[in-house]
């Protein structure tokens, strides 16, 4: 009988299911989509019951697979009642910054060192801890139900394990996004729970990304794993070196490194878990990230500079950068190396004669050099190899690709698949069940798009663009 296993990516903006077959087939079961909710300005959430309740529907579109994955959002956090399972708050998003000042205080009293020692994070809003322990002085009823021992508090994929299944965990990848794990232990970090005011007994097991996590019914959880990882599976990288970006609402970009990187020798990059693969060690990540990719797209298109896109696919003539022109996509701030939450959007170089179309050449080439930024410092930390490869929306825009190959000086690849993370998550159930070894996956179709570096920008361009990031930082 042919086998399958279903995986559930549950993402920032909606829910899919996807089914991988053993011959390598890969397709779209179902989806949904959650709202947005907004509260205040640089607050972001989601109803963790709407979530939950498109996660259960995926799951009932399980026909005959052998298996069941889960991907998350990484640092998004829930708490709710372990009794009755309700929670007890929205979720809080890993794109809210309600928590910056609790970092600031954190970071002025010296504390981020060690942090970063521990955790491999710095202290930023974007990580759990810091919105766990708001969860916790302000979410109704969250103290009294934590004296009464009763208090769930976890990232996302904890809530629906312990929905579904009834087990309370977490995997290793999800926990090292929280800024509460050890990174050596792959455990819970008892002085990083003192620093941020999270109770460890409030926490979740953590267990391996390909493992036992219950079942549903006769169908067993046989992967959990927060959703960049599951990319960075996806895009095939398994060794030492190997990248990948994906250009969706934010740019994450991820590396396998052949050991957890010396904290000083990482240089503004976060140190992470790639995955633990049951008994296994923990193979180790980098990574680097912007806040603002298709968000800021979705943004200037809101603004009117473009209608559709494919008015935004090619441009004449040269580079803006190499005009003069650069856009600093910093609207939500800078994330890495700089951890700039004060910076801010900046477009420089603008004359009476730029156009809504300059201006839109200058967006797509500013992610592009911010994302090369990133690879740069990525580099220093541990050597990387060959092509990248990216995934997500702005994969679809010819002139971003271009551009993007030019300003790594590196050939960029584009995978066959668009949905990488859901692909990732399904091979990781196959080799959590059991049923094939990480070298032995279904065979993948040979990639959409391969970019040479044919044409590298010079790095006088690079350093102007480097110089209008200098004059975004700290402007709030």
């Amino acid at each position: 009988m042919p086998v399958s296993v279903l995986a559930i990516d549950q993402g920032t903006t909606g829910s899919k299911a996807h089914r991988l077959h053993e011959d390598g087939r890969f397709e779209a079961v179902g989806s949904f989509e959650h709202r947005q909710i907004y509260p205040q300005p640089n607050w972001v959430e989601h109803d963790a019951a709407e979530l939950l309740g498109h996660v259960r529907r995926l799951v009932a579109l399980a026909d005959g697979d052998k298996a069941l994955g889960i991907d998350n959002q990484g640092e998004t956090v829930i708490a709710w009642n372990g009794a009755t399972g309700e929670p007890v708050y929205n979720a809080i998003v890993w794109q809210d910054a309600r928590t910056l000042e609790a970092t600031e205080r954190l970071k002025a009293a010296g504390a981020e060192p060690e942090a970063i020692r521990r955790a491999g994070l710095p202290l930023d809003p974007y990580f759990s801890a810091s919105k766990l322990r708001w969860l916790i002085d302000n979410a109704p009823g969250a103290k009294a139900l934590l004296g009464r021992g009763r208090l769930r508090l976890g990232t996302s994929d904890s809530f629906f394990l312990d929905r579904l299944v009834g087990i309370y965990a977490t995997d290793v990848t999800t926990a090292s996004r929280t800024g509460l794990m050890n990174l050596e232990t792959g455990q819970w970090d008892p002085e990083l729970c003192r620093l941020f005011g999270v109770p460890l007994e409030a926490l979740a097991e953590i267990r391996p990304t390909a493992g036992e996590f219950g079942a549903v019914g006769k169908l067993p959880i046989a992967a959990n794993i927060t959703d960049q990882q599951a990319a960075l599976f996806g895009h095939g990288c398994r060794r030492g070196g190997q990248a990948k970006i994906t250009f969706g609402t934010g740019a994450f970009a991820l590396a396998v490194a052949d050991r957890d990187i010396a904290p000083d020798a990482a240089a503004g990059m976060l140190r992470t878990a790639a995955w633990k693969i049951g008994k296994g060690p923990i193979a180790y990540a980098i990574e680097g990230g912007i806040y603002n990719a298709a968000s800021a797209i979705n943004w200037a298109r809101g603004l009117g500079l473009f209608a559709g896109y494919a008015e935004i696919d090619g441009f004449v003539g040269p580079a803006a950068i190499e005009r003069g022109l650069a856009f600093v996509p910093a609207l939500s701030g800078l994330a890495c190396p700089y951890w700039d939450r004060n910076a801010a959007g900046l477009w420089l170089g603008m004359g009476l004669e730029t156009t809504k179309t300059d201006m839109m050449q200058a967006v797509l080439e500013g992610i592009a050099l911010l994302a090369a930024e990133v690879i740069d410092t990525m580099h220093r930390a541990t050597p990387l190899e060959g092509a990248v490869s990216i995934d997500g929306g702005l994969t679809n825009n010819g002139y971003f690709c271009e551009f993007l190959a030019r300003a790594l000086g590196r050939p960029v690849v584009v995978p066959a698949s668009t949905e990488l993370t859901g692909l990732g998550c399904a091979q990781m159930t196959l080799v959590g069940a059991g049923l094939a070894a990480p070298d032995r996956l279904p065979p993948t179709p040979p990639p959409r798009r391969r970019v040479a570096a044919d044409r590298p920008l010079e790095a006088t361009f690079r350093d102007r663009f480097r110089d209008a990031v200098e004059r975004c930082r700290s402007w709030r």
